[in-house]
């Protein structure tokens, strides 16, 4: 008796297939650095700076070392340190506070939307104290904060906005680019993110050229020129290398991302279509349903992710149902930044944050990504659906 055929399986993210798409053009960005002999900045990076500030409608865009470089040295630009506080969400991943922490200033958590995991603008001004200098939303999973309370209430109280924009290139937010909707914004190019490097790399954009020139300065040591230190900097420089990549793929952007985005409608249409009760993302979802992702009016989600909300008894039942079909997911955050060890001398207790402690014990990423094949997402519907249908 022969074994039975299992069906393909469903990575979580298949970069090798995305690979096939660009090899040529990669290849060929690399041997044009490796022939000019010049890795560090210079021609690649800037051409790359100028092709994300068209796509992001921010004026200046500066290259640096990764995402979490770029949240760093975007802080540091506007004097944020010790005895500082900066607003942010608790339910995200950890360099978004971490670089807050880094500069002797105290985060200070602000809970989340639970209809779009950001940050909840209603929640932010009774944060706000004499301390405050800045606030971080971050546009998680694709998808933009809510924008104009955001920085309507930052400019009442003279506090910089920065976007950690890490999971959000391309998203629009009203018709504007994510990117260029505060003081400044960081970017993530790591390999997973929906225009990835061979590594790491990051950007910082601005608005405000005094801003720009200062981050400029801080990424190569604070040098104005070469060996005079006008300020203290660090080494978050971009390399060629990595930015000759990104710009192999980058004319390829707007077509994966609306790939992704035609992914998620799938998704929204497949659940409907099986039947899967629809659940409220106001309330803990309970057995036999899911909460799908919200799209807000207006705004272009990018999908970086695509989660859905289970009941949080049965969430890790359903991760290894899935595992065991081959069908992979992830889950982005197990643990939101307050409840982390090193942030416990910040006084914070479970339950202060109920939406991010939610959150993370309700949310499931399914695959998303360009090369997602119909009948793969097909797969993952239909082992969803059944496994909801168990008692």
């Amino acid at each position: 008796m022969s074994d039975p055929v299992l069906a393909p399986a469903v990575p979580f993210l298949d970069l090798q297939a995305q690979f096939g798409a660009v090899r040529d053009d990669v290849f060929a960005a690399i041997h044009r650095v490796v022939e000019s002999q010049h890795f560090i900045l210079g021609p690649e990076v800037e051409a790359l700076e100028r092709s994300i500030a068209e796509l992001t409608q921010a004026q200046f865009a500066i290259g640096v070392s990764s995402g979490t470089d770029a949240l760093l040295v975007a802080l540091m630009g506007l004097h944020i340190g010790q005895g500082d506080e900066v607003l942010t969400t608790p339910f995200s991943f950890f360099a978004t506070a971490g670089c807050v922490a880094r500069l002797g200033a105290r985060p200070v958590f602000v809970d989340i939307d639970p209809r779009t995991f950001n940050i909840d603008p209603a929640r932010l001004e009774a944060a706000i104290t004499p301390k405050t200098r800045a606030i971080i939303p971050v546009h998680l999973y694709g998808q933009t904060a809510e924008m104009d309370p955001i920085v309507q209430l930052a400019g009442k109280h003279n506090l910089a906005v920065l976007e950690d924009a890490a999971q959000a290139i391309g998203a629009q937010y009203h018709g504007r680019g994510a990117g260029s909707l505060g003081t400044a914004a960081a970017l993530s190019f790591f390999p997973t993110k929906n225009l990835g490097a061979f590594g790491d790399g990051g950007m910082v954009l601005t608005n405000d050229a005094a801003l720009a020139a200062r981050i400029t300065m801080l990424r190569n040591h604070g040098f104005q020129p070469k060996y005079h230190s006008q300020i203290v900097g660090g080494n978050f420089r971009l390399d060629a290398l990595q930015a000759a990549v990104l710009r192999a793929k980058f004319p390829h952007l707007n077509t994966w991302n609306e790939a992704r985005r035609e992914h998620a409608a799938f998704y929204q249409q497949a659940f409907s279509r099986a039947g899967v009760a629809a659940g409220d993302p106001l309330i803990p979802t309970a057995h036999g349903e899911i909460v799908l992702p919200l799209e807000s009016p207006d705004c272009r989600h990018v999908y970086h992710q695509f989660v859905i909300r289970v009941a949080a008894a049965r969430r890790d039942e359903l991760r290894k149902t899935l595992a065991g079909q081959q069908i992979g997911t992830e889950v982005y955050y197990p643990l939101p930044l307050h409840t982390q060890h090193c942030f416990a001398d910040l006084g914070y207790h479970r339950g202060d944050f109920p939406e991010s402690e939610r959150a993370a014990a309700e949310t499931v990423a399914l695959p998303i990504y360009a090369e997602l094949a119909p009948e793969q997402q097909q797969r993952v519907v239909t082992a969803i659906a059944q496994f909801l249908k168990q008692k």
